[in-house]
């Protein structure tokens, strides 16, 4: 006797409830200035980016994302490149960099005008940033070697946490001050080096799948998400991993691949943008969005 189309259904219906996991990349609005080695913060909705790079022109330029568009913002004190980022989009922070040396300047952001804060420590750039203006986290970079230092700040200033495990540069950072995520960078190699921060000492997490430099970062240390970046110099790379505080699976590839961009956001609703994508310094902004029923 032959099954309705009804009965048919449900089996097929329950299983793809169970299993159906999508994660993947969209296009949003497009940077107004193009650039590389930039810096981001805030959310998917809310998003903020500052600095950069285009050909040999160090940019102060920042701007604010509402999830559609990018519209201008108040200008760096001090432009400058390879700087990081933490915080939101009304209330951000960014350290670090280069300008014409190593940078250790630190700026606020109110929503409207950045005003300076506490300097680092220790001048550096290609460093990564995590946490919030009034609990920032700063981490690794090149001073005329790589860095392992890591820095935290208060609100006014900076102070000494816990060096990183792997001294390195050109890595990415995600989470908070007393939860910590750093991965990927290089130490004269690329890296696929995963650490996690307790708020005062560095342990080891599970390695990237692809280790690479000049990555972007975003989320949690229980629920990160990495992008992006190189493993030659001259490859651009669209690899995108979700991190479960323990080990990276594969997500949705980046629909341009490209190195030296910033991210923001959350695992589950993460935000990229700019880079080098090869044949230029690119304006693309990306928005990830996991769904999944397990």
């Amino acid at each position: 006797m032959m099954r309705s189309r009804e009965n048919v259904g449900i089996p097929v219906r329950n299983w793809l409830h169970n299993w159906v996991k999508i994660s993947s990349w969209a296009f949003g609005g497009n940077l107004i200035t193009a650039r590389g080695y930039l810096a981001g913060a805030g959310t998917q909705s809310a998003g903020l980016c500052m600095g950069g790079i285009t050909g040999s022109n160090y940019l102060a330029v920042t701007e604010e994302y509402n999830g559609t568009s990018w519209s201008s913002g108040g200008n760096l004190l001090t432009a400058r490149y390879a700087l990081a980022g933490a915080g939101t989009q009304t209330a951000g922070l960014c350290m670090g960099g280069y300008t014409t040396t190593y940078s250790a300047k630190t700026e606020e952001y109110n929503g409207t005008s950045w005003s300076s804060g506490g300097s680092l420590n220790t001048a550096r750039y290609s460093l990564a940033g995590a946490g919030t203006q009034t609990a920032g986290l700063c981490m690794g970079g090149y001073t005329g070697s790589y860095s392992a230092v890591t820095e935290e700040y208060n609100g006014t200033s900076w102070s000494s946490g816990g060096n990183l495990i792997t001294a390195r540069q050109g890595l990415a950072g995600a989470g908070t001050q007393n939860a910590g995520l750093c991965m990927g960078g290089t130490t004269g190699s690329n890296s696929a080096a995963t650490e996690e921060y307790n708020g005062t000492s560095w342990s080891s997490g599970g390695n990237l799948i692809t280790a690479r430099r000049y990555l972007a970062g975003a989320g949690t240390q229980d629920a990160g998400l990495c992008m992006g970046g190189t493993t030659t110099g001259s490859n651009y790379l669209a690899v995108t991993e979700e991190y479960n505080g323990t080990s990276w699976s594969s997500g949705g590839n980046l629909i341009t691949a490209r190195r030296q961009l910033a991210g923001a956001g959350t695992q589950n609703a993460g935000l990229c943008m700019g880079g080098y994508a090869g044949t230029g310094y690119s304006a693309a902004t990306e928005e990830y969005t996991k769904w999944s029923r397990l």
